[in-house]
């Protein structure tokens, strides 16, 4: 693919540009909802440029560092593994190697991708243990193979300005999991996540605009008959292609909201409504360097939350890299 200020050209690189987008994943790590304030649902996994379906046929290794800080209130009751915590603080570490792959032979009109995406996690949670004895502080750290997260539908429709995509993703508990721990690598349950994304392009001034939305279903806890609500969730943003040697720098911003819309169940551990909540918006700096076939993306975003209840309130920081090539 090679850039020029030609405006036809310019067109059919940004085309490309976009197929270096490695899906709508969502990073098989904790994040700050249902059990334990901790689900599937990571904000800012699937929200800008880099997040798109690819429509370039051909391979796509996305891997992304993803770094949460966040704490409830010192009076705030969390169920969490099997036991009640109070002021629950929570630092987490992940990394998530995926890799995609594009089919030339489209799908429904759509051009169709698989991909899988396993994790490596560092957990560590303090908060303080209610017992019949009182309370007792403890601090639990884990470290290792988190869950993974399977996509055996990504699809993507152009039509002009716009790229429609649609996502079904599958949340496996590969990761280890102890009640009574207060950090784990793993959930324990099993998820899927149907997700629908819209994205706009201003071909000639470089503008993008995306939004992704979906609804997470949460399979129960074996261990410890917990099974979390249904949480929607909605990730969008606004970004600015600008020229920079032979590639382009994208500036912008990120926000996302979650809701639970059902409480969590768990018979006679935790009686009251568990449903948590929480918004965010943040910027985002990326860089683009098309190389033909081969192409590069890499990006990184602050994302604090603004508004929360019965989740820890923090900041997500992500890097993401995208390499694709045929």
């Amino acid at each position: 693919m090679t850039w020029t200020h030609h405006h036809r050209n310019a067109r059919h690189s940004l085309a490309l540009a976009l197929s270096l987008c490695a899906a709508l994943l969502l990073l098989p790590t904790p994040s700050r909802a249902t059990e334990g304030g901790i689900g599937y649902y990571v904000p800012g996994t699937m929200a800008t440029l880099i997040d798109r379906a690819p429509i370039q046929t051909g391979w796509v290794f996305k891997p992304q560092y993803m770094h949460y800080s966040g704490d409830f209130s010192a009076t705030a009751e969390t169920p969490i593994a099997g036991v009640v915590a109070l002021g629950v603080d929570v630092e987490i570490d992940a990394v998530a190697p995926g890799l995609l792959y594009t089919f030339e032979k489209s799908v429904l009109g759509a051009k169709y991708t698989v991909g899988a995406f396993p994790s490596w996690v560092d957990v560590t949670v303090k908060g303080a243990i209610e017992s019949d004895l009182g309370n007792f502080s403890r601090r639990d750290s884990a470290s290792g193979l988190g869950d993974t997260t399977l996509i055996p539908a990504l699809m993507a429709w152009q039509e002009g300005c716009w790229q429609y995509n649609f996502m079904f993703a599958i949340h496996a508990p590969t990761g280890d999991y102890e009640v009574g721990r207060l950090a784990n690598e793993g959930l324990n349950y099993w998820a899927v996540d149907p997700v629908v994304g819209v994205a706009y392009t201003n071909q000639a001034a470089g503008f993008n605009a995306s939004v992704f939305t979906g609804v997470m279903f949460n399979d129960e806890n074996s261990d410890t008959d917990y099974r979390s609500g249904r949480t929607f969730h909605l990730d969008a943003s606004v970004q600015q292609m600008i020229k920079a040697g032979s590639g382009f720098i994208t500036l912008g911003v990120n926000a996302f909201w979650g809701q639970q819309f059902s409480p969590d169940r768990n018979p006679g551990r935790f009686v009251d409504e568990f449903k948590m909540r929480s918004g965010g918006i943040g910027p985002v700096i990326g860089y683009m360097l098309p190389m033909g076939t081969d192409n590069i993306l890499l990006e990184l975003s602050w994302l604090p939350q603004t508004d929360t209840r019965n989740t820890t309130e923090g900041e997500y920081l992500w890097l993401k890299f995208v390499y694709q090539w045929q």
